[in-house]
């Protein structure tokens, strides 16, 4: 007897994931549209639906009459193994059709830990995992999101990818489909025609060779589309189209709250930071933009909490009076404003004494390195003096409770930069007792976190190599040996998760075999610990003949050819190359407020590159 999705949810541990129905959810009449899309999130339904990009987008779309987008998450093991026990495929949310109804199944990759949930998540859908083997009856396999700037290792997987920023993107694509649905859809011609819009990636439009030591010889594009591919940027955020309201959940997720964008793009640098360099330029939102949008989301959600989002918040050039906007009716409905990712050489008194109006939550900062010569090498640009200057502050405006977090295992680091971050922690602990006006009775909780260095695409360390696992151990070992105070409390990230995320970030098309391996396995959710299963996948490596430490652990001359040269996000590799030197000798390059440096970002005639000139 065929069992129904309802009998399901009544035997799983969380039924709200599967269900639908939340208020603000999209549903459409299947008759009046003519282009369905499958957003999925590789991840549980909590991490998933904290998500801004998949909320912009799925708004995005759904504006438009005849296009109906749709939420797709990864099952928690109970519900998949109901699923495969009933033969249920993996279906939306909204309409709860199964995924092969849809024109498009696209993918939001946010961490390379996710790769094998897709792979799962198609095969629950009944979809072909290779691209070569789905025809014209097939959807649309696409994928976007920051792993994208390196889709290799997923290629055989996947249709299509999607570079930058997909507002403009998305929609072109769908049109362009909806014109080839409309005339007679052919798979390869409509890939072909995709191949024309800028920021579209089709992989099995470019032929990877080797060199015999396994390093990439050529990327050769064939059937006349263009050698480089190009991401796409959104010019200006205020006239962008931004939701009104949020999907809100029936259950509690990971950042429950109502989010406002005010910023793309970092002005920092920081030589480790992906995402400070495949966001260029920075450009950013108008307050009275930012007031609109928060004022709509809060109204229409019922949110009594919002979080102004950014890669460093404080560099809001006009943070301090939008603040005061902001707390001009936020204070008066009793909603909290959160601001994270402050860079401690933003955070005035006077921005402490604002936020101090609302709910006070513990201040989060990153520092990222214990020592100044380690901070200068990955152009950090903070001084001590600045973060302990910011602690006092902080202490003074009656803040109990900072969070710092580190890095183990940058480029040109000693165990004396590992010591470093304890002694950091210590000397501000003691900014908290040196203050004369510590609150009565309380004491100061300084939290360490310190994760591992994974070496990332397109940043001036693509070129370095990723510590050992012993080596990260060992520094490990060394910090907690370090830390002498029970006012400072220690995490640091499994280096082990770190080592896997290293082969994926730097990885080619062969990884693709090791991939499917994990998926035949039953490889899933990888970014969770319960299901990461290091030593299976050491054996998954052994077994289809590739060294992982060929990926993570060795140091790449400035002439090898990268897996995603064919790949533009703007910012030259020779200024990448520039910077990597610089690293080596410690010296710092200014923030792109303070001066150019020239990294390529102006190729896009937008934002700060267009507002300095």
């Amino acid at each position: 007897m065929a069992v129904t999705l309802e009998q399901l949810f009544d035997r799983v541990q969380k039924p709200a994931r599967y269900t639908g129905g939340e208020l603000n959810s999209v549903v459409k009449d299947k008759s009046k549209v003519n282009v369905r899309f499958a957003f999925c999130f590789p991840d549980l339904y909590e991490v998933g639906m904290s998500h801004l990009g998949m909320k912009i987008l799925y708004g995005l779309k759904n504006a438009v009459d005849d296009f109906w987008c749709e939420r797709v998450f990864a099952p928690d093991t109970d519900m998949e193994a109901l699923m495969r026990e009933h033969n249920v495929p993996l279906f939306a949310l909204e309409s709860r059709d199964p995924l092969r109804d849809f024109d498009f199944v696209g993918f939001t990759l946010q961490y390379e830990m996710c790769y094998t949930t897709v792979l799962n998540m198609l095969d629950l859908a009944n979809i072909p995992l290779l691209a070569a083997d789905r025809g014209d009856d097939m959807p649309l396999v696409v994928a976007g999101g920051p792993c994208a700037c390196n889709p290799e290792p997923l290629a055989d997987f996947f249709d299509i990818f999607l570079l930058g920023e997909g507002e403009e993107l998305n929609l072109e694509l769908m049109e362009l489909y909806r014109e080839h649905k409309k005339n007679g859809y052919n798979k390869a011609a409509f890939l072909r025609a995709a191949a024309e819009i800028e920021g579209v990636y089709v992989p099995s439009l470019y032929e990877v060779t080797y060199h015999e030591d396994g390093r990439v010889n050529a990327i050769t594009p064939r059937d006349g589309v263009r050698p480089t591919v190009r991401k796409r940027i959104v010019k200006d955020l205020d006239t962008m189209y931004y939701p009104d309201s949020f999907v809100v959940p029936f259950i509690d997720i990971v950042h429950d709250r109502a989010m406002t964008e005010i910023f793309r793009g970092c002005i920092r640098g920081c030589r480790f930071c992906q995402a400070g360099f495949i966001y260029r330029p920075v450009r950013e939102k108008s307050i009275d933009t930012i007031d609109k949008q928060s004022r709509a989301l809060c109204e229409s959600s019922g949110y009594e909490e919002f979080s102004l989002t950014s890669l460093s918040t404080s560099d809001y050039t006009k943070l301090e009076d939008l603040l005061t906007r902001l707390l001009d009716w936020a204070e008066e409905k009793k909603t909290n404003i959160t601001v994270p990712s402050l860079r401690v050489d933003g955070f005035s008194e006077e921005l402490a004494n604002r936020l101090n109006v609302l709910r006070r939550s513990g201040l989060t900062f990153a520092p990222e390195a214990g020592t100044q010569r380690l901070r200068d090498a990955i152009n950090k640009n903070l001084t001590e003096e600045e973060i302990l200057d910011t602690a006092t502050r902080a202490f003074r405006g009656g803040w109990t409770s900072v969070k710092l977090y580190f890095m183990t295992g940058l480029p040109t680091e000693t165990l004396d930069d590992i010591a470093g971050i304890a002694a950091l922690g210590q000397k501000i602990v003691n900014c908290y007792y040196y203050n004369p006006d510590k609150p009565k009775g309380k004491s100061v909780n300084v939290s360490i976190s310190a994760s591992c260095f994974v070496p990332k695409p397109f940043t001036p360390f693509q070129w370095e190599p990723q510590d050992t696992m012993a080596q990260l151990e060992e520094k490990q070992r060394h910090l907690v040996a370090s830390v002498t105070t029970k006012k400072i409390s220690l995490s640091w990230h499994d280096a082990k998760t770190s080592y896997l995320e290293a082969v994926l970030a730097r990885g080619d098309r062969r990884l693709g075999k090791a991939l499917l391996e994990a998926f035949r396995r039953g490889f899933k959710l990888d970014a969770w610990a319960e299901h990461f299963d290091f030593d299976g996948w050491m054996d998954i490596f052994r077994s289809v003949g590739l060294d992982p430490d060929f990926y993570a652990c060795r140091r790449r001359d400035y002439d090898e050819v990268f897996p995603w040269d064919h790949l533009d996000y703007g910012v030259s590799k020779q200024f990448l190359i520039e910077e990597n030197r610089r690293a080596h000798e410690s010296v710092t390059t200014p923030n792109c407020r303070q001066q150019c440096s020239h990294c390529g970002a102006t190729c896009f005639k937008g934002g700060l590159c267009v507002e300095r000139r």
